[in-house]
């Protein structure tokens, strides 16, 4: 099990020593070819910022109700603000009919844009939306400091991706000069009541943008990888260290070399049903108008069309959704 899903120290990756990074590289294509799925160390962000953002994520999900409201998601639910208990069903951006996912979430975009159409116009107006920042001291500072250092790691993973495939250093970052990338605060809920049939703390799914970071709790009822032949295995984050998975658009980017792998959330044992979980996690999306395919084919989706699409299939609720669809999201004529 341990060697399904590897741990490999990154700390090569911020340095100059070409030799030392090809190294790292190697590793980590093995990792990304294998299954998609590796725990990192050695990654350079602050400690001491993981643990404010845990404590002011506890301090969010803690909060009265009315001040969750207060930041409730867009109706079109891009990432911004509260994602209500029961909110979406992640198995849905599958084609899998499956009752709402049993967890609550906060999300941010970019903390800074610029004044550019790219980021005002079309989906730039949603990808690049204003936050919505609950009345909560330090929280803006602290996630506003933890966005912009989960974004330094990803330019710095981003670099290895390039090495393991033989290719130039910059050239995913190359590509991801303005990307529009999400921090997603998550609990799972403390479940009071049998879960319905089918129903997951995150139904299985494969991740939308290009990878993603994940810090979560490590208790009973976490995150599972497919093992691609109808198994799951168990995946924690290293001490201090951090899950990485690749997602759609890298497998896209890499002609399939990098597999973007379905995983989940399970719900707790009964021994563990009343301890909510809580789980840091960070989406590294390129920027909007990024090719996922041959640039010459009239017919590929771009960066954009493909993530509102997953959105809109993921959205079920009761609290009010969007009849919008994605080529509307993405060419702004849906209704705000």
């Amino acid at each position: 099990m341990a060697a399904f899903v590897p741990e490999i120290d990154v700390s090569a990756l911020a340095g100059d020593e070409l030799a030392s990074k090809q190294r790292t590289a190697a590793e980590i294509a093995k990792a990304c070819t294998d299954t998609g799925f590796l725990t990192i160390t050695g990654h350079g962000v602050d400690v001491g910022l993981i643990a404010r953002t845990r404590a002011a994520a506890a301090e969010f999900f803690a909060s009265p109700k009315t001040l969750k409201n207060s930041v409730l998601r867009p109706p079109e639910k891009i990432s911004r603000g509260w994602n209500p208990p029961r909110d979406r069903s992640l198995a849905n951006t599958l084609g899998k009919e499956t009752p709402p996912d049993l967890q609550e979430a906060w999300a941010m975009g970019p903390p800074y844009s610029g004044a550019e159409p790219y980021f005002t116009e079309n989906a730039g107006k949603k990808l690049f939306a204003p936050n919505k920042w609950p009345e909560i001291e330090e929280f803006r500072e602290i996630l506003t400091d933890y966005h912009q250092e989960m974004t330094s790691l990803a330019n710095r993973m981003m670099k290895g991706f390039a090495l393991a495939l033989d290719l130039e250093e910059d050239y995913f970052t190359r590509q991801a000069d303005r990307p529009c990338s999400v921090v997603r605060l998550v609990q799972y809920l403390a479940q009071t009541e049998a879960p319905l049939a089918g129903q997951l703390r995150a139904g299985a799914h494969t991740d939308y943008g290009s990878f993603t970071f994940v810090k979560g709790d490590n208790v009973p009822g976490g995150l599972q990888v497919s093992d691609g032949s109808g198994g799951w295995v168990d995946v924690e984050a290293p001490l201090d260290g951090f899950v990485c998975n690749i997602g759609d658009t890298m497998q896209r980017w890499t002609g399939g070399k990098f597999r973007s792998t379905l995983h989940r959330v399970i719900n707790p044992p009964a021994e563990a049903v009343t301890q909510n979980r809580i789980s840091l996690v960070y989406f590294h999306l390129p920027n909007i108008d990024a090719v996922l395919g041959d640039a010459n084919d009239p017919d590929a989706l771009t960066f954009g069309e493909h993530y509102f699409g997953k959105i809109v299939k993921a959205a079920k609720s009761d609290h009010g959704g969007s009849s919008a669809s994605a080529k509307e999201l993405v060419s702004g004529g849906a209704p705000e």
